[in-house]
């Protein structure tokens, strides 16, 4: 891959993996708006590892006690608040696992076309402003029960389309459930860790089946330049949260999916 293409693509997964934005969408449309050659698995691998890495350092106080208390609570110790939030992130992310399994070629098959991207990228962006104007937003993530878990681990299934948004849609199920704006962003970030090893895993499996000698430059720079962006989005974007909302998002969403209308169409 040419340096410019491994940079701009690393930092489009870094920036957007995490805003409610889809990531997904952004990296199938670049290289056919500019007319690049597909990147390859291998580096939706390393990508992938690096948005990991980041996520993981930037809350790695928290996830250290979760498996703590979680370990604590498989060994007989009782539950603490750090222990339920580490058994609602695992719940939660059955759903979409599942999904992803049984349907994972047929989304790709048939799902990735610029006009569905359009459509839940607007939908799903109406969605996420109303949710922003309209819910109590008056609990925080450790509040959670099992029907929260249940609701927005339904709602990170739907992300598997296209254009959804994973980080978009768990955190406007989240303001729903009447989790405040940090609350639904913070709860979608640690939902992503798991969901991340699963989808890593698995393009792992199939770039190994697939014998591809990798291009090992570009993979650790893929790596670490959207390890950096995605670090720095997660830190940004929760200090400008509560002072933006998600207002210029929704906005954002709607300009993106008038402008593929009109490309597409």
């Amino acid at each position: 891959m040419e340096l410019a293409n491994v940079v701009a693509l690393a930092l489009l997964q870094g920036l957007t993996e995490f805003l409610p934005i889809s990531s997904s969408a952004h990296l199938i449309l670049l290289p056919k708006l500019v007319h690049w050659t597909d990147q390859g698995l291998a580096f939706d691998v390393a990508v992938h590892f690096g948005t990991l890495a980041a996520v993981v350092a930037y809350f790695r106080h928290e996830v250290i006690t979760m498996l703590r208390d979680w370990l604590g609570s498989l060994t007989g110790k009782g539950h603490t608040a750090e222990s339920r939030l580490a058994w609602a992130v695992g719940v939660a992310t059955i759903p979409a696992a599942l999904t992803g399994l049984l349907f994972h070629d047929a989304i790709e098959t048939y799902l990735r076309s610029p006009l569905v991207i359009a459509a839940t990228t607007i939908g799903f962006g109406l969605l996420l402003g109303w949710a922003d104007i309209c819910s109590k937003r008056v609990r925080d993530e450790r509040s959670i029960g099992w029907r929260d878990v249940l609701i927005i681990g339904i709602a990170q299934a739907i992300a598997l389309i296209p254009g959804t948004s994973r980080s978009g849609i768990t955190m406007t199920a989240g303001m729903m459930l009447g989790l405040t704006r940090q609350a639904a962003a913070r709860f979608s970030f640690l939902l992503s860790i798991p969901i991340i090893v699963l989808a890593a895993a698995y393009e792992t499996k199939k770039l190994i089946e697939a014998s591809v000698p990798p291009d090992w430059i570009s993979l650790l720079l893929g790596t670490l330049v959207s390890a950096i962006s995605a670090y720095l989005c997660i830190h940004y974007f929760l200090k400008l949260l509560d002072r933006t909302g998600f207002m210029p998002f929704v906005l954002y969403r709607l300009v993106l999916g008038a402008v593929l209308v009109v490309l597409f169409i």
